[in-house]
């Protein structure tokens, strides 16, 4: 029953790939970079959480409190980059 880990890290770099429109055709290495250690940063801020309170670690309220937190950090950032992303004065790519 599921899947096994190279199908799930093979799927999670699916989703990253289809959120980030790329318009050269070329690889960036450093663009895969970022996008890599941002689904990271991720996955382990979702998944530790849960995998400590599983071990008894942590109590499930503090976890829920964590993932609870997790999502309001990401979403606004998410939001910013939304918002914010689209403008056509300020490019990223300078950076």
């Amino acid at each position: 029953m599921g899947f096994g880990r190279n199908q799930d890290v093979t799927r999670v770099r699916l989703v990253a790939r289809r959120l980030v429109d790329d318009t050269d055709a070329t690889s960036n290495a450093c663009k895969e970079l970022a996008i890599f250690l941002t689904t990271g940063i991720v996955v382990s801020a979702f998944g530790l959480p849960v995998v400590f309170a599983r071990a008894q670690l942590i109590y499930w309220g503090a976890c829920a409190l964590v993932l609870t937190g997790n999502t309001v950090i990401f979403a606004t950032i998410l939001g910013f980059f939304l918002v914010f992303g689209s403008n056509d004065d300020f490019s990223w790519q300078q950076w």
